[in-house]
């Protein structure tokens, strides 16, 4: 239980403090200890410093949909609820060019202002595919931002196009492709990526593509699965990786952890960890992440009412309005069955807690400030 004393009493807690509240970098043994023995309301307390320092009481959030192409894939991860495999392809979806553009064009006339593509992964869905989509959306609508792609995908659709990443991610870039979401990373320890994401685009292969992306020009996101067969010592090794890089391009923008939800997948069998540990989490990489402007939580995979106790552990932005467009966790059990959210009622999740609700654009311009 959190008292001053049992801080007072606590000589690394007091001078993990004293960094933190000096503007100071933690390192990764002073990390691993704010996950074994920090309070989470002392973790609440620094994180909030922080966030405070950098962001004051703004919390952002956008006006996006998603378009999920497929949930047919060629990889089988233990963790995934979403995806289902080639040979029963007939329990899920692959959408068309034209059924995506579609999609699209529900859209037009209403305010939104990014489209955040991502699925499973399939030959079809090849880079040819996806130069085209790009090409439509931006003939269609070129306001429109394209957030597109992890590099699960870019890796698989470089490889069967036989061009380097360099040249894949210049000829994506070329038809529309503005930046790229934070999904596949996992845990980038690789005996732990291979349990449960054996196969796909390797730790090394996941930052090397987001290295490449910002030297192109384009800003990324960046996520971290916790809370199924990782240890703390896990979670500071992935987020060190994601710092190193950032001091070397500065092109992350967000960081976003996501929660391991245990329905309908390989690792059912394991307990899901308690909103108190999503608390914790958020305040460390918070903490920690001192290089990151911005720290996300998805609201349709920890719920709105966590979404909100996270503003006051270090969280800056929600994510955005989703319009129910995507089944990613609906699908692994959260709490968001039909994840949609008017801008209306985002404002008011940000503004009940105390804090000021801006709407923003994917790379964090300013759309409209609300005062309550």
């Amino acid at each position: 239980m959190f008292s001053i004393q049992t801080i007072t009493q606590n000589t690394q807690l007091q001078a993990i403090s004293h960094k933190v509240m000096a503007g100071q970098r933690i390192d990764d043994a002073d990390c691993q200890y704010l996950y074994e023995a920090a309070p989470v309301a002392f973790l609440g307390m620094l994180a909030n410093h922080v966030r405070q320092q950098k962001h004051g009481k703004r919390t952002y959030f956008n006006r996006n949909f998603h378009l999920e192409p497929t949930n047919v894939c060629i990889y089988d991860c233990a963790f995934c609820s979403y995806s289902r495999k080639i040979k029963k392809r007939s329990d899920g979806w692959e959408f068309t060019m034209d059924e995506m553009l579609d999609m699209v064009k529900k859209y037009d006339g209403q305010p939104v202002t990014e489209v955040h593509i991502v699925g499973g992964v399939l030959p079809q869905y090849d880079l040819k595919f996806y130069m085209d989509l790009f090409s439509a959306i931006k003939a269609h609508r070129p306001e429109l931002h394209i957030k597109a792609l992890t590099p699960v995908e870019y890796h698989y659709i470089f490889k069967k196009a036989k061009v380097s990443y360099e040249e894949g991610m210049k000829m994506l870039i070329e038809s529309g492709l503005d930046s790229i979401p934070g999904g596949g990373a996992e845990i980038f320890d690789e005996e732990i990526r291979a349990r449960i994401a054996g196969g796909k685009v390797s730790s090394e292969g996941w930052l090397e593509l987001h290295r490449i992306a910002h030297h192109q020009g384009i800003r990324s996101n960046a996520t971290m699965l916790y809370g199924h067969v990782e240890s703390y010592a896990h979670r500071v090794d992935h987020m060190r990786r994601l710092r190193d890089l950032q001091d070397e391009t500065g092109g992350f923008q967000t960081f976003i952890p996501l929660k391991f939800r245990n329905q309908d997948n390989e690792l059912s069998h394991l307990p899901e960890v308690s909103v108190i540990e999503d608390l914790r989490n958020y305040a460390i990489g918070r903490i920690y992440l001192d290089n990151f402007d911005h720290i996300k939580a998805y609201w349709p995979m920890i719920g709105r009412h966590t979404a909100q106790l996270s503003l006051s552990f270090g969280v800056n932005d929600v994510d955005g309005t989703i319009d129910d467009t995507t089944k990613i966790y609906s699908m692994a059990g959260s709490e968001e069955q039909n994840p949609a959210l008017s801008t209306e009622q985002l404002v008011d999740l940000i503004e009940s807690a105390s804090f000021q609700a801006l709407e923003r654009d994917t790379v964090y311009n300013v759309v409209k400030e609300y005062n309550s």
